[in-house]
């Protein structure tokens, strides 16, 4: 009996200990671990590994969007809207007073233009901006609407206006806008001084070529998962 009761008495007490050990794991915030086995060495937590891959915008400038080959790369660089006659009228070639020109110049940058169902006017034809000008425009000259409300002055002749006479060196360059968006979006910050400040020449000579595909290959990883969403098909690998 003594040794019965002894027992117990071991049981009680380590039941005891056990339970106060639960209870003060129970009413501490703090997530408890159990130890590694004693003379064993505790396993390192895994680091991730980071997530790495450049898009390669590449094909997207080497896209062809006229019958005689002219590619997005030449319509972008150097900076300057041309006309060929002998292509239909229209932006990229010229550019009409409706034109969604900054849609189409988004989808010929961003869109794989040759995949089903897209062309460089998806963006135009999403409708997000409004399907034509508030004021219908007139067929012929000045091809202009008429202005709205009642302006101050109605100019019938050419007196009204004082036109300067300066040299040109008398004006500063504050933006090139030649081709639509690419001053504005696709060459860097730190270059556009530089930019608009320069000409086709400086274009031609592939001086801005790598901040304006640095730019391209940023917007595109972040606008990636947007376009896709949309159900779009993006040109960059």
């Amino acid at each position: 009996m003594r040794h019965t009761k002894t027992m117990t008495r071991r049981f009680t007490g380590a039941a005891a200990l056990a339970l106060a050990a639960i209870l003060t794991a129970c009413e501490s915030d703090e997530p408890t671990m159990a130890p590694p086995p004693i003379g064993s060495t505790p396993t390192p937590t895994p680091t991730p590994t980071p997530t790495t891959g450049t898009l390669d915008v590449s094909r997207c400038l080497s896209q062809v969007v006229f019958a005689d080959g002219t590619t997005v790369q030449n319509l972008v660089i150097p900076d300057v809207l041309t006309i060929d006659p002998a292509l239909p009228a229209g932006f990229p070639n010229g550019r009409k007073l409706a034109d969604p020109v900054i849609d189409v110049t988004l989808a010929a940058i961003f869109l794989d233009i040759d995949a089903p169902g897209q062309s460089a006017a998806t963006l135009a034809q999403i409708p997000l901006n409004p399907s034509a000008n508030d004021v219908a425009l007139p067929s012929g000259f000045p091809f202009l609407a008429p202005p709205q409300g009642s302006p101050p002055i109605a100019a019938t002749t050419g007196t009204q206006f004082n036109f300067r006479t300066d040299a040109d060196s008398a004006y500063e360059r504050v933006d090139r806008m030649g081709f639509p968006a690419v001053s504005t979006a696709l060459v860097p910050s730190g270059s556009k001084l530089a930019y608009n400040d320069g000409g086709p020449v400086q274009d031609a000579s592939g001086q801005y070529a790598a901040g304006i595909v640095a730019t391209l290959t940023a917007l595109t990883e972040a606008l990636r998962d947007d376009l896709t969403g949309a159900g779009l098909n993006i040109c960059a690998d």
